[in-house]
């Protein structure tokens, strides 16, 4: 066996790896980073990109369903040709692969190790037997994998994940989605939107990412207005047939059917990549699941000479925290003064359906009922959107009672997207409730609705004392 010593060993070459590997060396440390998989991010292959373009499919297919009501015609019919639209998909999924992959071929060879790490002990790990490392401090960047219940099983080779949509060459007849919340809401409703048949199954009420009631009451609707959802749903039988998959289920209507589809996706989360690193070895804390206990301001381990970063920590899994994270962690572990805490942004996540889920800042279940005011919009009648025939959202945000300090929303609506960044940065900033509404709106645009839940959140702040009638 081959032995190396390094300053820090990063482990996973995805987003979080590839950023705590540039810090880390950046700062003039010897570093190495270890992929046993194919090299580029879980983003560019099998996430963000590739079901954007998806969606963006799509929603090309689906905007023509609008034209009668601007009093446009359509001569005809539009037909989907689902192996051009996965064609496209995958030409393009390769091209953002490439650009990744760029990025990695500018390491130095040297700097690359290629196999599984598993920990040894504190300060060594083995490269799939045939290196052994010793390292100064080492990130686990090892991202995460798609869950798979055991009851789903019964599918047989028609049970996939969402990774697996992109190795389509052509699109299905029909699919059971099982997960209702971030990746289910966006493909299930893009294939819908391009003529897939679409059963979608969630539980405990729970649709995309909301805890707020109401927003996620909101959602559900809008939802099941498009394809069939049911977000308590009992699903009694699950067996391959020789047509694909039978699925034996209770209707929303409490009536028993039983449906026969060609795929059962499986969309009901993600869980950290932990297993088989030889994490047993090492002297740190873990949760129940396996993972590391960390400080997320610092990404250490308590007080090991490991960091950890990306969806791997089961804490933010989106691109930009991973990225963070990992500068974060390589920064730390390239450091001999001890690691420093970093001031972490303002949280934003959004959901790429129509209308488009976003969750900014502090979400509802995390909030003290008495502590915070309520500030809603409804985008059925709002200028804007109501032109754009893109009237259906509901926007809740929440501002501390006493100071009027703007701490979060949950949103469902048009350009939710936008909206959560105007947000996000004023939470980051620390704005009122007042302050936001000093800022300028043009009109007429869909800002304008923010406009509007601001000032009845200011209406109940002015009420509390904390408001203010300038505003």
């Amino acid at each position: 066996m081959k032995d190396l010593n390094v300053d820090v060993a990063v482990i996973g070459a995805g987003t979080a790896g590839l950023a705590a590997y540039r810090a880390a060396a950046t700062a003039g440390r010897r570093a190495v980073i270890i992929e046993g998989g194919p090299y580029g991010t879980t983003c560019a292959r099998v996430g963000c990109m590739p079901s954007k373009l998806l969606i963006a499919a799509a929603e090309a297919a689906h905007v023509v369903e609008k034209w009668p009501q601007f009093g446009l015609k359509l001569e005809g019919t539009v037909r989907v040709d689902g192996k051009a639209v996965m064609a496209r998909v995958k030409s393009e999924r390769d091209r953002f692969v490439g650009f990744v992959l760029e990025g990695v071929e500018a390491i130095p060879a040297a700097a690359k190790l290629r196999g599984y790490a598993r920990f040894l002990d504190d300060h060594h790990l083995s490269v799939s037997d045939h290196v052994r490392v010793r390292f100064g401090r080492a990130v686990i960047a090892t991202g995460s994998s798609p869950s798979l219940p055991p009851f789903l099983r019964a599918a047989g080779d028609r049970l996939i994940v969402n990774d697996d949509i992109f190795d389509w060459d052509d699109l299905p007849r029909s699919v059971a989605v099982f997960g209702a919340g971030v990746i289910g809401l966006e493909l299930g409703q893009a294939l819908h939107r391009l003529g897939v048949k679409v059963l979608m199954f969630g539980r405990n009420q729970s649709v995309g990412p909301f805890t707020d009631p109401g927003v996620r009451a909101y959602a559900t609707r809008t939802f099941q207005s498009e394809f069939y959802l049911d977000a308590t749903a009992e699903v009694r039988a699950i067996e391959r047939v020789a047509d694909g998959v039978s699925v034996r289920y209770v209707h929303r209507n409490g009536t028993e059917r039983t449906d026969t589809v060609d795929f059962v996706i499986a969309a009901v989360g993600r869980k950290p990549n932990v297993h088989d690193l030889g994490l047993e070895n090492l002297s740190i804390a873990r949760d129940g699941s396996g993972v590391p206990l960390f400080d997320r301001e610092t990404m250490r381990c308590g007080d090991s000479s490991i960091y950890i970063a990306g969806d791997v920590n089961d804490d933010v899994p989106l691109l930009h925290e991973a990225a963070d994270e990992g500068r974060i962690a390589g920064e730390n572990a390239a450091r001999n003064d001890g690691p420093q805490p970093a001031r972490r942004r303002a949280t934003m996540g959004v959901v790429f359906s129509d209308p488009q889920l976003a969750v900014v800042g502090t979400g509802y279940s995390a909030l003290r009922p008495e502590s915070f005011v309520t500030g809603e919009v409804c985008f059925e009648n709002q200028g804007r959107s109501r032109v754009m025939l893109r009237n259906k959202g509901l926007l809740h945000l929440y501002a501390e009672r006493k100071s009027g300090r703007l701490l979060g929303a949950e949103m469902i609506g048009p350009d939710a997207e936008h909206l959560a960044h105007l947000l996000a940065w004023a939470i980051q900033c620390e704005l009122t409730v007042a302050q936001a509404l000093q800022m300028p709106f043009y009109h007429p645009v869909v800002e304008e609705g923010l406009r509007t839940a601001l000032r009845e959140a200011n209406g109940k702040l002015m009420a509390a004392g904390a408001g203010t009638r300038a505003a």
